[in-house]
């Protein structure tokens, strides 16, 4: 089968797409996409998926690897019986240390929050695991000194 007769099952548009497999179903059943339906199920073919996209889709290689596994860590971290100027400090080497990020790098996210009626900090990563551990090492660093 050449690569302009391909034709895709409902589950592999919606997967393509981001959609709800009942979304694509719909959009086949209202018209807005055709399809051709072979025997229980539908097939949509890759010309018509383009049209409704408007762009060209590109197919998968056979036997493909799958995209790399994603891991993210959300943390909060509190410290307690800090004082200003060492919050300060630990803010600035967190959120500069999250902005130092090269171009094509995972985000880090990083937000310090400061009390200083109870001298208490709270601190949340969203991110990558070894980056979340690396400023993991940066906190205990700094509250160590």
């Amino acid at each position: 089968m050449s690569d302009r007769e391909r034709f895709y099952s409902v589950e592999q548009v919606a997967e393509r797409l981001g959609l709800h497999v009942r979304t694509v179903r719909n959009y086949v059943r209202d018209g807005r996409l055709p399809a051709v339906r072979i025997g229980k199920q539908y097939r949509i073919a890759r010309e018509d998926l383009e049209t409704f996209t408007g762009r060209p889709m590109s197919a998968p290689e056979e036997g493909a690897e799958r995209p790399a596994r994603h891991t993210e860590a959300s943390s909060i971290v509190e410290v307690e019986g800090v004082d200003a100027r060492t919050a300060d400090r630990l803010s600035t080497l967190l959120t500069s240390a999250a902005a130092a990020r090269g171009f094509g790098e995972r985000p880090l996210r990083v937000q310090t929050v400061y009390d200083p009626d109870r001298a208490r900090m709270k601190v949340i990563v969203l991110g990558g695991l070894a980056d979340t551990a690396r400023l993991f090492d940066y906190i205990e660093g700094v509250l160590a000194s």
